[in-house]
């Protein structure tokens, strides 16, 4: 569970307008001509005879609106004649039909444009100040498919949907056929800057190096942490975060958990010879250092500090993080710091929820993996659209 907080941009607040009000703020942030171009269809008929722009847009704006099927999409262009206008299509023909709207997500699809848009306009948020980058939130949401269940054995060999299982927070066990949505996020902005779709039988943490080199492709800052829950702690996440210069900020899956070294606690604190806790003190390049808990008054030992060291700073242990990633952290495990980090992973969470709870990503009405790839992206394209929108009307009402 989370606590609902307000984000960089109010994407809630552009929800809440008219139709009529967002739509044209909201198409503001957003030049398709150069994609538009790119559509083109094979057949003298369908798309080709309309606004390639107008049916990119509309597609776009489908899950903004809540629309989730072809259908209702060309019943809205044809019946409200407002929508029609503003998605750039000319009022004075018969609204795109099913199958040409169809044609044209097919080839979106087939050309990658949904990616590419989506890369785009994560690179403009970025130049704009809206995106920062530097600590990004990693989880992954089930996403329901719009297909026939299948054995788990016939879906391994297609690709496409397959069977998911999980946890929730009360130790439930949940299962789903479909997708998982891998997502890393900005945590400053909530928005998403890498996706990852795969069928819903994927483990988390092997999809979290894809992601993690997919976004340090498109930052343009430094990426400082990685934040995960406990079901990325495998040791080639911790890897990929250190290969790019990154601290992976991971809780640590006891259920798993091997003992750990001698006079080592399981978090990564060295343990005194009388067996206290010792006091952490600081990092410097690769090292944390730890003093006598006596010494730092954490402890009052029986032998006091004379035992362990003849100095009255107290005995001082150093550990090299590099001898285990995964044990060790800078910030050091369950310190202030590394919780406030931590606690960022619910940004994650809350763009989890926009997209399957105020867009339209867990509703499938197509099939195949690629298809909901573009699907997917065609939700995170509105995320990302919405904040440049009102990030330009603010600005906007601050000149005035």
């Amino acid at each position: 569970m989370y606590i609902l907080q307000e984000s960089l941009f109010s994407f809630e607040e552009l929800q809440i307008l008219e139709s009529k009000e967002k739509l044209p703020i909201f198409f503001s942030a957003l030049d398709l001509r150069p994609y538009a171009k790119q559509l083109k269809s094979s057949s003298p008929q369908g798309a080709e005879g309309y606004c390639r722009e107008g049916i990119l847009r509309a597609l776009i704006a489908a899950p903004l609106e809540k629309i989730d099927t072809f259908t209702e999409l060309h019943n809205r262009l044809k019946n409200d004649v407002r929508f029609r206008y503003q998605c750039g299509l000319d009022i004075s023909r018969p609204a795109p039909s099913i199958s040409t709207l169809s044609r044209v997500f097919s080839d979106l699809t087939r050309k990658g444009l949904a990616k590419q848009i989506f890369h785009d306009l994560v690179s403009i948020a970025q130049d704009e100040g809206i995106i920062d980058g530097s600590h990004q939130a990693i989880d992954s949401a089930a996403i329901d498919a719009y297909e026939k269940k299948r054995p788990k054995k016939r879906c391994e060999h297609t690709g496409n949907a397959n069977w998911g299982a999980k946890f929730d927070s009360f130790g439930n066990k949940i299962t789903w056929f479909g997708y998982k949505m891998h997502l890393s996020v900005d945590t400053k902005s909530e928005l998403p800057m890498a996706i990852e779709v795969t069928p819903a039988h994927m483990n988390d943490g092997d999809v979290a190096p894809q992601l993690i080199e997919q976004v340090n492709q498109c930052v343009k800052t430094k990426i400082e942490y990685l934040i995960m829950d406990a079901g990325y702690d495998q040791l080639k996440n911790y890897e990929s975060a250190k290969n790019i210069g990154a601290q992976a900020i991971i809780p640590l899956n006891l259920r798993n958990e091997k003992e750990p070294p001698a006079g080592i606690a399981s978090n990564g604190t060295p343990r005194c010879s009388m067996g206290y806790h010792m006091t952490y003190w600081g990092s410097e390049k690769n090292q944390l250092k730890f003093r006598c808990p006596h010494a730092t008054g954490k402890v009052d030992c029986p032998l006091g500090m004379t035992a362990c060291s003849s100095s009255n700073y107290g005995m001082v242990v150093k550990v090299n993080t590099l001898k285990d990633l995964r044990r060790y952290s800078i910030p050091h495990r369950d310190t202030k710091r590394w919780k406030e980090l931590y606690n960022e992973r619910t940004s994650v969470e809350r763009c989890n929820s926009r997209m399957k709870s105020y867009l339209t990503a867990n509703s499938l009405h197509i099939r195949g993996i690629e298809k909901v790839k573009t699907h997917i992206y065609l939700n995170a394209i509105v995320l990302i659209a919405s904040a440049l929108a009102m990030n330009k009307q603010s600005r906007k009402q601050i000149a005035i």
